[in-house]
C-alpha cells in the first residue's frame, strides 16, 4: 500500500491560445472543474497505475469537497480517513495555453487546517510501502507526517512544490527528494540539474529530477547516476505530468522495481497524461501504461 498525505483541490481550469500577461484580458475557449490537489493527483496517479492507495488530507463542507471525494474512491484510492473541514475546499485557478503550458493559483481552504497527522493516520502511514508528500499544506504537518514515516521505516517521497525553503527537519526524514528542474535549480542554486542533482545528494539518499521533455535523471548517494529519455508525445495540457510521474514512480518503487526500471516506468506515465486535458482525468490506467511500454 501507498500513503499519500498532502492536498486535495477542486482545479478551476480555462484553457487559452495564450496566456494572459499582467493587466491583460484575453478570451478563452473553454472552462472545467476538475478534482485535484498534488495530493489528490498523486494518489489517483498511484492507484491508476496498480497500488492500493489511501489517501489523508482534507476538503471542505461544500459541494467541491463532495465531488473530491467521490472522484478519489472512483479511482479506487481509500478515503476512509479524508477530513471534512468546515467552510471551503481547496481551490486552484489554472491557465492552459495551446502549447500545453500552464500558470496555476492556489488557495489552501480546508487544506490550511491540516495539522500533524493523527493516531490513525500514523497507522495508515506505518503499514505503508511508502509515504508520498507535497507542499501544499502546511509545512508542520508536512514535517510531521514525514517524521511519523521514518519512525516506521516507510521511505518518504516528496516532490517540493509548490517551490519554497526546505527545513533540515524535513530532508532529514526524507528518503527520495523528487524535483522537476526549476525546483531543484531554485532549492540549489546550481546552474544545471547535473550540479543540481549533486547538491541534492548531500541533502537526502536519493533525488530524481524530472526535466520535462528532456526525460528525468536519477541520483543515489552511493554515487549511482541513471538518465532516462521522455517519451515523446504531442503535449496537450502538462498538468499533471509531475504528479503523475510522481505516483507512478512510487508504485515501480514499491513492487521492487530498480531505479532505471522505474523511472522507464513513471516516465511513460507521464507521458501519457501529458495527451489529454485535466489533470486526474489525463492519468494513465496499469494496462495503458504497460502497453505504451511495451
Amino acid at each position: 500500500m501507498i500513503s499519500v498525505f498532502g492536498s486535495a483541490n477542486m482545479d478551476l481550469v480555462a484553457y487559452v491560445s495564450e496566456a494572459p500577461r499582467r493587466g491583460e484580458t484575453v478570451t478563452g475557449r473553454e472552462f472545467r472543474t476538475v478534482p485535484g490537489g498534488k495530493g489528490a493527483n498523486q494518489a489517483i496517479a498511484a492507484a491508476r497505475a496498480g497500488a492500493q492507495v489511501a489517501f489523508l488530507g482534507a476538503v471542505g463542507d461544500d459541494a467541491f469537497g463532495a465531488e473530491i471525494r467521490d472522484t478519489l474512491a472512483a479511482a479506487g484510492v481509500d478515503v476512509k480517513l479524508l477530513r471534512q473541514a468546515p467552510g471551503m475546499s481547496g481551490i486552484a485557478h489554472i491557465v492552459v495555453d495551446d502549447a500545453g503550458g500552464n500558470s496555476i493559483i492556489v488557495v489552501p481552504g480546508a487544506n490550511g487546517t491540516i495539522g500533524g497527522p493523527t493516531g490513525d493516520e500514523r497507522a495508515v502511514i506505518a503499514a505503508s510501502q511508502a509515504l508520498l508528500l507535497q507542499l501544499e499544506l502546511p509545512m508542520e504537518a508536512v514535517i510531521a507526517a514525514a517524521r511519523a514515516a521514518r519512525e516506521a521505516a516507510v521511505p518518504v517521497i516528496l516532490t517540493p512544490a509548490p517551490a519554497q525553503p526546505l527545513p533540515g527537519a524535513l530532508l532529514d526524514a526524507v528518503t527520495l527528494l523528487l524535483p522537476n528542474e526549476h525546483e531543484a535549480a531554485g532549492i540549489t542554486g546550481a546552474a544545471t540539474p547535473e550540479a543540481a542533482l549533486d547538491a541534492l545528494l548531500e541533502r537526502v539518499d536519493e533525488a530524481v529530477i524530472t526535466l520535462g521533455s528532456q526525460g528525468a535523471l536519477y541520483g543515489s548517494g552511493s554515487g549511482e547516476r541513471i538518465r532516462v529519455p521522455a517519451v515523446k508525445v504531442k503535449a496537450v495540457d502538462t498538468t499533471a505530468a509531475g504528479d503523475t510521474f510522481a505516483g507512478a514512480f512510487a508504485v515501480a518503487r514499491a513492487e521492487g522495481r530498480e531505479a532505471e526500471d522505474a523511472l522507464r516506468f513513471a516516465s511513460a506515465a507521464a507521458a501519457l497524461s501529458v495527451r489529454c486535458e485535466g489533470a486526474s482525468t489525463s492519468m494513465p490506467t496499469r494496462a495503458e501504461i504497460d502497453a505504451s511500454l511495451s
